[in-house]
């Protein structure tokens, strides 16, 4: 039970601000893959001995899934496959450089590495009171 209700405010300030850098982002590259297709992700899921069909999944953790946490609507299962798509995407196309440190000292994969943990986060946290699906339901 809280006490401080300006503690709960910042709380959920603070998921909306995080649902929603983490969904306009990932949205930007399923944006991409709307405007040039995803060949480029069937071909890797054909090279992987899977049916290349399974690329056309990329639309659902890249275009529909950060709509819904963008929203807030069955936030917490959009979290996690977004976070499944990105450690699809870690394996499928960056796996080379899992242990790779670049010029300037960052981890290699730190962008897909901070999209990943923000995903399992929106996913633990819920969506907040700012939210179309509110704090109430298992799925927010």
């Amino acid at each position: 039970m809280r006490t401080n209700v300006s503690s709960s405010v910042s709380e959920d300030l603070g998921k909306l601000i995080l649902r929603s850098v983490l969904a306009i982002l990932i949205l930007m590259h399923g944006i991409a893959k709307i405007m040039g297709g995803v060949d480029f992700i069937t071909g890797l899921v054909e090279k992987f001995g899977l049916p290349p069909a399974l690329g056309y999944l990329v639309y659902a953790g890249e275009v529909i899934a950060p709509l819904l946490v963008l929203f807030g609507l069955w936030t917490r299962p959009a979290a996690l496959v977004i976070a499944i798509n990105m450690i699809v995407a870690i394996v499928l196309v960056h796996s080379a450089e899992l242990f790779d440190i670049t010029k300037t000292g960052g981890w290699a994969l730190e962008l897909q590495g901070m999209f990943l943990t923000g995903a399992v986060a929106v996913a633990l946290l819920g969506a907040g009171r700012f939210s179309i699906g509110g704090n109430h339901g298992k799925w927010n």
